[in-house]
């Protein structure tokens, strides 16, 4: 459930209310709003049967949570929520893109490719150093020598670092390099990752599982906010369905629905999406209409020489046609570009 405070609940009455859970053995997590403190409270409900927290200073209301997501749900944050880092803010009105090559290959390719991005206002430098492959005898990646060319790239430019982690092991190595993890597909139920990246505290894109529904995709995001960190960004990467023209189905239908139930931002991969560079632009189109806070686009300087998913990977001129698509769009529904 969530404690609702008063408007005028002073920040005394919010520690008393916190220490005595605490002591109770629960779970405390707190959302300071514009209006209001609310705060979630984690366990088992039937601790506070004698408890009438309800009639203590500065309460409001008790509301009950229905949904298994509780920290990534409305109920408990009500206004929606922007991740700052450094000076982007993702979930802001302003769109935000993450860009690059699917694997970073060689210096010359991830440095070309990131001053080209930086040119076109882009703001995070994607690209994948450990690569999770269906097949074994696929390119695996550069591994940490991926990240710390990533982070050359971005010393040089000035963009933010967004790569993928595996494991726990990349994970130590990736924090010393980058500015946000990404968590993929494969690993949305990795548990064990997903709390350790909570426990790190590093901003985290985290993507859609290949066949996992909205509520499975959420409770993904509940472990890793459940062990203190909220610097989540949601993306939609599309789903495996019967189709086989599409790599994938985008689910674009996932935007709107994120909005109305979760506070978390959300950005959309139509790479991933629809593994066809061609249906990269017109997704991108639709997806800033369904409200997506940003994109993660797969750019290459040459798609057709890259070591993964060259397909589905915009070159560098069709990346900056997309950009003046996308920034027409996203001023016809009163974002910024």
């Amino acid at each position: 459930m969530v404690i609702v405070m008063k408007p005028d609940a002073t920040e005394e009455q919010v520690r008393q209310i916190e220490a005595l859970l605490k002591k109770l053995g629960l779970g405390v997590h707190i959302s300071v709003g514009t209006e209001r403190t609310i705060i979630g409270v984690i366990g088992d409900k039937r601790v506070l049967a004698d408890t009438p927290l309800e009639l203590m200073p500065g309460v409001d209301r008790l509301v009950p949570i229905v949904e298994s997501f509780k920290l990534a749900g409305k109920t408990f944050k009500p206004e929606p929520t922007v991740i700052r880092i450094k000076d982007v803010a993702i979930g802001d009105k302003k769109i935000v893109i993450m860009a690059g090559p699917c694997a970073v290959e060689n210096y010359d390719q991830i440095m070309q490719t990131a001053k080209f991005l930086k040119s076109r206002g882009v703001q995070f430098l994607r690209g994948g150093a450990y690569k999770p492959r269906t097949s074994p005898y696929s390119f695996q990646g550069l591994e940490e020598e991926g990240y710390r060319l990533l982070a050359e790239a971005a010393r040089e430019t000035g963009l933010l670092v967004v790569s993928e982690v595996i494991s726990l092991a990349s994970l130590e190595q990736a924090v010393k390099y980058v500015d946000v993890v990404q968590i993929g597909a494969r690993n949305m139920q990795n548990f064990q990752l997903l709390r350790e990246v909570g426990r790190m505290k590093i901003p985290v894109v985290l993507k859609r599982g290949l066949a996992s529904t909205i509520e499975e995709w959420l409770n993904a995001a509940e472990y890793i906010m459940n062990e203190g960190n909220y610097n989540i960004i949601l993306c939609e990467r599309g789903i495996r369905t019967f189709e086989t023209y599409t790599r994938n189905t985008l689910d674009l239908s996932a935007v709107p629905v994120i909005k109305d139930i979760s506070h978390l931002p959300i950005i959309v991969d139509p790479s991933h999406g629809t593994g066809k560079w061609k249906l990269v632009t017109p997704m991108s189109r639709a997806a800033i209409a369904a409200g997506a806070d940003g994109l993660m686009i797969e750019v290459h300087p040459e798609p057709k020489c890259a070591l993964s998913d060259g397909p589905q990977s915009l070159n560098l001129e069709t990346f900056e046609a997309l950009v003046q698509e996308v920034a027409k769009i996203a001023s016809a529904v009163g974002r910024e570009w």
